[in-house]
C-alpha cells in the first residue's frame, strides 16, 4: 500500500472513530475524550519508543513503532481540526529550502 493511500484510510477510520464517540468500543475515541494535552503526551511516549527502537532495535521494531507514532500522530491533528493534507502542504512549501534557511526563517 503506498503511503498516501495508508494516510488517507488511517485518518477517515480515525474522524470516524472520533466523531461516532463510542470510548467503550475505541481506543481512538477513548483517547480523543481525554483530550489534546492527553493525545499529545501519547505522541511523546511514541517518539520515544521509536527514537529506542532506531537506537537499540531491530528494523521490524522500528517500523512498528514508527507505525504506532504516525497513528497517533493522526488523532492528533484530528483533535485539532488539521489533516495529513494540512502536513502535506507544509512539506510541498518547504521543498527546495534549505533546512538551515527554512529554520532560521520561522517565527516561532
Amino acid at each position: 500500500m503506498a503511503i498516501g493511500e495508508a494516510l488517507t484510510q488511517l485518518e477517515a477510520v480515525v474522524r470516524d472513530r472520533i466523531a461516532a464517540g463510542d470510548a467503550e468500543a475505541s481506543y481512538v475515541a477513548s483517547l480523543a475524550a481525554k483530550g489534546t494535552g492527553k493525545i499529545a503526551q501519547k505522541v511523546g511516549e511514541e517518539a520515544t519508543e521509536t527514537v529506542i527502537a532506531a537506537l537499540t532495535e531491530s528494523d521490524a521494531a522500528l517500523t512498528g513503532e514508527v507505525a504506532d507514532l504516525v497513528f497517533h500522530l493522526s488523532i492528533l491533528l484530528a483533535d485539532r481540526g488539521l489533516s495529513w493534507a494540512d502536513v502535506a502542504d507544509e512539506l510541498g512549501r518547504r521543498h527546495g529550502t534549505s533546512g538551515h534557511a527554512e529554520k532560521a526563517g520561522r517565527t516561532q
